[in-house]
């Protein structure tokens, strides 16, 4: 992806290479598989669509479900999986973060035990010292059933005061960097999508090879990831990984953006790598992943169009963004992606 790839010529690009699609492509195994695009600069080529451990991935009592959806997601060429140590976490303020891992890791460790070579395996550490966090890679490595992760990530990283803590003495990139060094973890990375400025000092500040970042039809509204974010992103050749395509489901309604075809085909036109989604059950997987395989860039017009249409619910579009009070921003903290 040229370093100053702008999203009219992302388009561009991206239709020639589209038009083979064929919209009510087959799901069965033997069916082509999804497109994919370069994963920055690992190396790695992943299918537009990707799975988030999430949604039921993360809820205790959804074992058998979590299960079939994750196996029919490698089934379907699905070769990206994401995870995280705070994903269906027990609350308990009186313990430290390292101690409680959530439910997600353990499920998708279930599947890995057999199928670990089928993908690039991604999990992270919302701990921000070096101890905690190498701490929660422990844990995060024994659930996942696995010696190594593909990419480990600071998890929804929202403030500056944590992007100074990460980068002190014994704050958590030592952790990543030691993890690296002793093959543990592949390739590293960062997450948000609370303010995109906090994000840009971090990649500013260290060379990751990944950034997931929140991404819809409603971001331009109000502190936008991918006016200023994105292009950086991009120009660095960095792996981009877009969430909150729905939004938990609040960027979809009858009189905005009524459909997933459009919340991910918005998306997909950016120049991300890749978009993951928690899904509720199998059936919705499989239609997320029907429109990944029938996917064709949107024009500018059709853009512009999703995007006023959000103008009218912008605090229900982009809810995990720091919101702004009467001109003045103000804390929200949410503790997952």
């Amino acid at each position: 992806m040229a370093p100053d790839l702008t999203r009219r010529d992302f388009v561009k690009i991206s239709v020639a290479g589209a038009t083979a699609i064929a919209a009510g492509a087959s799901l069965d195994a033997a069916a082509p598989p999804m497109p994919e695009r370069p994963f920055g600069r690992t190396g790695h080529n992943v299918r537009l669509f990707s799975l988030g451990g999430q949604a039921a991935i993360e809820q205790a009592d959804s074992h058998d479900v979590s299960i079939a959806i994750i196996n029919r997601a490698i089934d379907l060429g699905v070769n990206y999986v994401d995870t995280a140590a705070a994903y269906g976490r027990p609350r308990d303020p009186a313990k430290q973060r390292w101690e409680l891992n959530g439910i997600s890791q353990t499920y998708v460790g279930e599947v890995m035990a057999t199928r670990r070579k089928e993908v690039f395996l991604a999990s992270k550490t919302d701990d921000r010292t070096r101890d905690g966090s190498l701490r929660l890679l422990e844990q995060s490595l024994k659930l996942l059933k696995t010696d190594h992760l593909d990419l480990w990530q600071l998890h929804n990283v929202m403030r500056d005061e944590q992007i100074e803590q990460i980068f002190a003495k014994d704050g958590a990139i030592e952790a990543l960097l030691q993890a690296r060094d002793q093959k543990m973890v592949r390739f590293l990375g960062i997450t948000g999508h609370y303010d995109p400025a906090v994000l840009i000092k971090g990649i500013q500040r260290f060379e990751f090879d990944t950034v997931l970042m929140a991404l819809n039809a409603g971001d331009p509204h109000r502190f936008s990831f991918q006016q200023e974010l994105l292009p950086l992103a991009a120009k660095k050749k960095m792996g981009i990984i877009g969430m909150k395509i729905p939004a938990r489901d609040r960027l979809l309604r009858p009189d905005g953006v009524s459909n997933m075809k459009d919340a991910m085909g918005y998306v997909l036109t950016l120049p991300v790598s890749t978009v993951i989604i928690g899904c509720k059950t199998v059936a919705q997987l499989e239609e997320n992943i029907q429109i990944a395989k029938a996917f064709t860039p949107m024009p500018p017009a059709e853009m512009a169009r999703l995007e006023k249409l959000t103008s009218g619910y912008v605090d229900d579009a982009q809810w995990f963004k720091r919101p702004v009070v009467a001109g003045q921003p103000v804390e929200n903290d949410q503790s997952t992606d």
